[in-house]
């Protein structure tokens, strides 16, 4: 099993792709028929995809974790909940603009 496809609803969408582009996502401005228009990538051998929030929806108790080679230095900017270590390597736990907990985990 593996993992192909996540999207997340995001309040700011301009926010969380900026976000997510210091953690080393490129996207692409995308739009399906009627949809509205939304960011793509497939950097890390899925599908990651931004939404806009519809007015109706509200954001989920959802966290997501990526293995990343080096923690980004631009997460100097982000706030850390917490920061621990496990087999030598360092686990960073962040939040992105809509406050979901976004684990990251060097490689």
């Amino acid at each position: 099993m593996k993992l192909n496809l996540l999207v997340l609803r995001c309040k700011e969408l301009e926010k969380s792709k900026q976000f997510y582009e210091l953690l080393g996502f490129t996207f692409v401005k995308e739009k399906h028929g009627g949809g509205p228009s939304h960011y793509s990538s497939q950097d890390a051998g899925f599908v990651f995809e931004l939404y806009p929030l519809a007015e109706n929806e509200t954001i989920g108790n959802t966290r997501v974790g990526f293995s990343v080679s080096r923690i980004p230095e631009g997460l100097s900017q982000v706030a850390t909940a917490t920061q621990n270590e496990s087999n030598g390597k360092q686990i960073y736990i962040v939040r992105d603009p809509d406050g979901r907990k976004i684990e990251l985990r060097e490689q």
